[in-house]
């Protein structure tokens, strides 16, 4: 048996990188999985097809979270699918690299809405809908800690969401509920490559990284397992750097 037998879980921005790697891994623990996409229905129908492909159960639904009527309904629609929920894990970001110069008011209302905006609605849906002894994981990132030029906006709305994951914990605790955050530091991600171009930038993070390597979505996704899983019942309110011990 697996640690999530008879669970289910929804995902969002589940179709590549730490999302699917969460997704894939909470299948394998024994969850149904909800994962959500933006725009790549292909990449979303490839990880609901490898887990069917080892014995599981999982479900795409496309979710564009700069819309935040979209996140208002998601909840009602993942239990439509897949019955009751027990774990929400918002994964889903935007992440934009501009120096706060040239930072535009779209371009910081859009980051603020995918990663502050669409979770608190998703977690205000949870606080009502989640069965008791659920878990809520919210994906933050290094940057909150680790201060880097052109992230004015992202570490801002990281942030909101680490904060926002404190005060959940401290008023869903009675239904067993627990919240937490997980920060990745670099890991080898789409994202990571589009925000770090420049030649070697790989081999530079490697060397500051005390384990001696760029992060692995697999190693984010491990975290997060922990914490969706029995053994990580008592923790709440935390937010857990998954950096390989960056920052």
């Amino acid at each position: 048996m697996g640690s999530l037998d008879n669970k289910t879980a929804l995902v969002t921005g589940g179709s590549r990188g730490i999302g699917r790697a969460i997704a894939l891994r909470l299948a394998a623990d024994g969850a149904q999985v909800v994962l959500t996409y933006a725009v790549n229905r292909a990449a979303a129908d490839d990880v609901v097809a490898a887990i069917a492909t080892a014995g599981g159960q999982a479900w795409a639904v496309a979710a564009d979270l700069r819309f935040p009527a979209v996140a208002s309904e998601l909840l009602a629609q993942a239990e439509s699918l897949a019955g009751p929920l027990d774990i929400l894990v918002n994964n889903a970001a935007h992440a934009p690299t501009s120096l706060l110069a040239e930072c535009s008011d779209e371009e910081f209302a859009s980051t603020m809405t995918v990663n502050v905006m669409s979770p608190f609605m998703l977690m205000r849906d949870a606080a009502r809908r989640l069965r008791d002894g659920g878990r809520i994981i919210n994906i933050s990132t290094l940057n909150t800690v680790l201060i880097s030029p052109g992230t004015t906006a992202y570490a801002a709305s990281k942030a909101a969401l680490e904060l926002m994951t404190r005060v959940a914990a401290a008023e869903l605790g009675g239904r067993g509920i627990t919240v937490n955050s997980v920060s990745p530091g670099a890991i080898d991600t789409d994202m990571f490559r589009t925000a770090n171009p420049a030649e070697g930038t790989y081999e530079r993070v490697a060397a500051m990284t005390p384990l001696g390597r760029i992060g692995q979505p697999t190693d984010v996704a491990s975290v997060v397992a922990f914490l969706a899983g029995p053994d990580g019942r008592w923790l709440t309110g935390q937010n857990l750097r998954a950096s390989g011990g960056l920052g």
